[in-house]
């Protein structure tokens, strides 16, 4: 028979934990939750409430996004107080985290120079930094001045924390996107001797130079050696080279690029097949576009969205059903 003083006791307890849930502020249960409440206390300038908020959300197994840093602003008032903060911090994933979600918040707001001394703060204090704390500096850094980021990339080095392929991916692909191709092979060499392992971005970033130097030719070498050694393309390294032939007025080789790597993937299709067209369409080469436009019904894709209006804005030439 149950002691009713303890069924008593239990159903008090029971009581008062509802009520407490009921009215009490809710307990985050999301990322965006904790960002709201983070920044609210940011902004308050309640910091011994960052600090609880920034450990509980690992806890809970919540990670911290871009916004987790949003109550600092361009005036950076709040910025000295949010490194102290961070000092007193769990060790761990936790600390690492918000050092690195800080980071990208200064390099959001261009203040790049901060978001360094932040990189640097978490070397010398052995929180864990790494390549991808960089990440965000060297992306705004690359276009905005390629030599800054080159310079952070050997700043890195000099801190044992070694450069990874997307933080050379920034800066390679930049460079390449000025048509820097002197600048860029210097990067390649140093991917070379440092033993990085090309991904997709860096054979796009290349393709995208070759394209740029109206070397077309060797673009389409090294998009076949990455089909040749069953590497994954990007939608944009086949972009690169149909704006390319374009622009020389390769306008057949074009479509027989398009044809030549159709069929394996359909939302690749829908995408080369579909800029081709309209940006044939918007050259008035019809006959080229009608061709397009007919192998993409045969394929089974759709025409829509501003394929659909350009093919409505030109339909007398078009000769559409």
């Amino acid at each position: 028979m149950l002691n009713p003083l303890k069924t008593l006791n239990f159903s008090s307890l029971l009581l008062r934990r509802t009520l407490t849930l009921s009215f009490s502020p809710l307990i985050p249960t999301t990322s965006h939750h904790y960002d709201e409440l983070i920044n609210a206390a940011g902004r308050s300038g309640d910091f011994s409430a960052v600090r609880r908020l920034l450990n509980n959300r690992w806890r809970d197994g919540f990670l911290n996004t871009k916004f987790t840093f949003n109550f600092i602003t361009s005036e950076l008032t709040a910025l000295e107080e949010t490194l102290q903060t961070l000092k007193y911090l769990d060790i761990g994933f936790a600390k690492k985290g918000a050092y690195d979600s800080l980071i990208a918040r200064l390099s959001k707001l261009e203040h790049t120079r901060h978001a360094l001394r932040v990189a640097q703060i978490m070397v010398s204090d052995n929180v864990g930094a790494n390549a991808m704390s960089f990440h965000p500096i060297l992306n705004y850094m690359s276009r905005k001045n390629n030599g800054e980021a080159v310079g952070v990339l050997k700043m890195m080095r000099g801190m044992k924390v070694f450069p990874d392929v997307t933080s050379y991916n920034y800066v390679l692909t930049a460079y390449c996107c000025d048509g820097r191709l002197e600048e860029a092979v210097k990067v390649v060499d140093e991917m070379d001797e440092n033993g990085i392992v090309y991904d997709s971005r860096t054979y796009d970033a290349l393709l995208l130079g070759a394209c740029k130097a109206k070397r077309v030719d060797g673009g389409l070498v090294l998009l076949r050696r990455m089909v040749d050694e069953g590497m994954s393309t990007l939608y944009s390294t086949h972009i690169h080279v149909i704006n390319a032939l374009l622009k020389m007025g390769y306008y057949g080789q074009a479509v027989e690029f398009v044809l030549i790597y159709a069929g394996t993937d359909k939302a690749l299709d829908h995408e080369c097949f579909g800029v081709l067209a309209r940006r044939l369409i918007t050259l008035k080469k019809f006959d080229e576009a009608k061709l397009v436009l007919e192998e993409m019904r045969s394929r089974g894709l759709e025409i829509e969205g501003k394929l659909a209006e350009a093919i409505e804005m030109r339909d007398g030439n078009m000769g559409t059903d």
